[in-house]
C-alpha cells in the first residue's frame, strides 16, 4: 500500500475568529501542513460558520493548502465560489447530494483536489464507485456540526477499511473529528495520514502552544506507524 506523509491540518473552527487572519499565520507558521476550513450551512449540520468570503479574505495570510470541507448541501451550486475564493481541495459529503459522482467532476473540472466524506453511520461501500475520481476520503470520527466532540472508538476499524479499500491509490486519508494526541496513534496505525485537529491545537491560544501541539500530534502520530 502507498503510505503518505503525515500531515496535520488545524480547522480553525477551533480558533479565535475575532483574530482569524493572524491565526491562520500562527498556526502555519508553527508547523501546520494544511489549513482545514469547515464550511457549515445550518442545514446540513445543525451550526452555521463561515463562507467564501471569509475563506477569500484569509488567502493572503498563507502559502498552505486551504483543505475546505463543505458540510453543506446541496454543494454542487456553491463549488465554484470555494473554487474562486482560493480553496485547494475541495471535500463534499457523500450524503449532501444524489450526484456524488457529477459533484466530483465538477470540482475537479474547476481545476481543484477532489474530496469525498463519510459521516460516522455511513458504510465505506458509498465512496466504492468513485475511487478513481478523488485525492482524499475523509472521514469522520464524530458526527459533524460541533467542535470538541470525543473520537468514536468504532472509527478506527472504519479508518482501516478505508486504507484497505484506497490499496495503492495515492489517496490521501484524512481523519476529523476528536483527534488528539491520545488518538492519533490510532488514525495513524489504521492507515490515516491526515489529521484535523481544532481544540487539540487551538486550545493553547498562542503561536508556541501552536506549535507544541502540532509537534506532539505529528510525534504520535509518526510513532505509531
Amino acid at each position: 500500500m502507498t503510505t503518505l506523509p503525515i500531515r496535520i491540518a488545524p480547522s480553525i473552527l477551533a480558533a479565535d475568529f475575532a483574530k482569524l487572519g493572524e491565526e491562520v499565520r500562527n498556526v502555519t507558521e508553527a508547523g501546520a501542513d494544511w489549513i482545514h476550513l469547515d464550511v457549515m450551512d445550518g442545514h446540513f449540520v445543525p451550526n452555521i460558520s463561515f463562507g467564501p468570503d471569509v475563506i477569500k479574505s484569509l488567502r493572503s495570510y498563507t502559502d498552505a493548502t486551504f483543505d475546505c470541507h463543505l458540510m453543506i448541501s446541496p454543494a454542487d451550486p456553491y463549488l465554484e465560489a470555494f473554487a474562486k475564493a482560493g480553496c485547494d481541495r475541495i471535500t463534499v459529503h457523500a450524503e449532501a447530494g444524489p450526484h456524488l459522482h457529477r459533484s466530483l467532476q465538477t470540482i475537479r473540472h474547476l481545476g481543484k483536489k477532489v474530496g469525498v466524506t463519510l459521516n460516522p453511520a455511513t458504510p465505506l461501500s458509498a465512496v466504492e464507485n468513485v475511487l478513481d475520481d478523488v485525492d482524499l476520503i475523509l472521514i469522520m470520527s464524530v458526527n459533524p456540526g460541533f467542535g470538541g466532540q470525543k473520537f468514536i472508538p468504532a472509527m478506527v476499524d472504519k479508518i482501516a477499511a478505508a486504507k484497505s479499500l484506497i490499496g495503492d491509490r495515492p489517496i490521501e486519508l484524512e481523519v476529523d473529528g476528536g483527534v488528539t494526541v491520545d488518538t492519533a496513534p490510532a488514525v495513524a496505525k489504521g492507515g490515516g495520514n491526515v489529521l484535523v485537529a481544532g481544540s487539540a491545537i487551538f486550545k493553547g491560544g498562542s503561536a508556541e502552544a501552536y506549535r507544541q501541539a502540532i509537534s506532539a500530534l505529528r510525534n504520535a502520530a509518526e510513532g505509531a506507524r
